[in-house]
């Protein structure tokens, strides 16, 4: 039984920036990069003598919210310590990297690809058995199943205007609707090819078979509360409009026998295993170094819920 092993380290102790598309580093991932705060002053920070930068550290901060600045500075000043560990490591192995692209074709940084090898090539995670897998199912086999699906229907009466005025009208026209077609599934069809401003009033308003986070969440929470074959008494509002929910079919998942899933709890098991491997990595290569500024606490990696 196999798993990926590449999950990404997490942990704050295990957060190197180099796994930041450079892209989104220069302000790539849309309009231009925000302005950077001045450097804060909270000490200087060092690996074997050689400074961290407080210019670099106030770049990573942006990368590491936090309740306040010396949180984020904390966090920022450490996840550079690990990137100036790993890469220290990697040169010193002459290990040598391809840049690779991603999914939007952004070349990754060629330090990005060095310590990508080098977790590659140092991080031997151990890989779940069989047994693990299946005990690991066995306790969490309500997460293992087929999801929640719905048939809802609506008729979307949009206002005829952006004023509360506007928008009380066409609340008004949606209660009508509710109070003149009850449950009746016909004269609710009736009323969505008549009356709705979606295109789903060519289907009667149906919207089909959904699972949840398909629709708006103010539509699916008011959905959740929907009796089987019922209509909503009350209108949702949306941005869209006014909504006359109706519920058509609700159909309850089912649970997954463990063969369906092995590959998932695998790859999952794999992954939690790859992190604790790496963090512990990363805390020898600390061992060795003579860090000051910032404590780099041990950890064993997270768990899964």
């Amino acid at each position: 039984m196999s798993a990926t092993p590449h999950a990404p380290l997490s942990g704050p102790e295990v957060r190197p920036p180099a796994v930041m598309p450079s892209a989104c580093q220069r302000g790539g991932c849309g309009g231009h990069a925000p302005p950077l705060p001045p450097p804060p002053s909270f000490g200087e920070v060092r690996v074997d003598g050689v400074e961290i930068l407080p210019e670099a550290i106030a770049r990573e901060i942006q990368h590491h919210p936090a309740p306040d600045a010396e949180t984020a500075w904390r966090e920022a000043a450490r996840a550079l310590v690990i990137r100036e560990l790993l890469l220290r490591e990697a040169h010193r192995r002459g290990i040598e990297a391809e840049p690779e692209a991603d999914e939007a074709g952004r070349i990754e940084p060629e330090d990005d690809a060095l310590i990508r090898a080098l977790l590659d090539e140092a991080v031997e995670p151990e890989l779940p058995s069989e047994a693990e897998c299946r005990r690991f199912y066995a306790a969490r086999r309500d997460r293992f199943r087929t999801p929640d699906l719905f048939e809802p229907a609506h008729v979307l009466i949009e206002p005829d205007g952006s004023d509360e005025a506007a928008w009380a009208a066409a609340e008004a026209r949606a209660r009508t609707i509710i109070a003149e077609v009850g449950d009746d599934p016909a004269a609710f069809a009736a009323a969505a090819r008549q009356f709705s401003a979606c295109p789903s009033a060519q289907q009667d308003g149906s919207l089909g078979q959904i699972s949840r986070g398909e629709l708006l969440p103010v539509v699916q929470a008011a959905l959740e509360a929907i009796p089987e074959g019922t209509v909503r008494r009350d209108p949702v509002r949306s941005p869209y409009g006014w909504h006359v929910l109706r519920l058509h079919r609700r159909i309850e998942g089912r649970p997954l026998p463990f063969e369906a899933v092995a590959g998932k709890v695998a790859e999952m098991l794999g992954a939690r295993s790859w992190t604790v491997a790496a963090t512990r990595y990363v805390a020898g290569l600390a061992a060795t170094a003579k860090i000051e500024g910032i404590t780099l606490e041990a950890a064993s990696g997270p768990g899964i819920a």
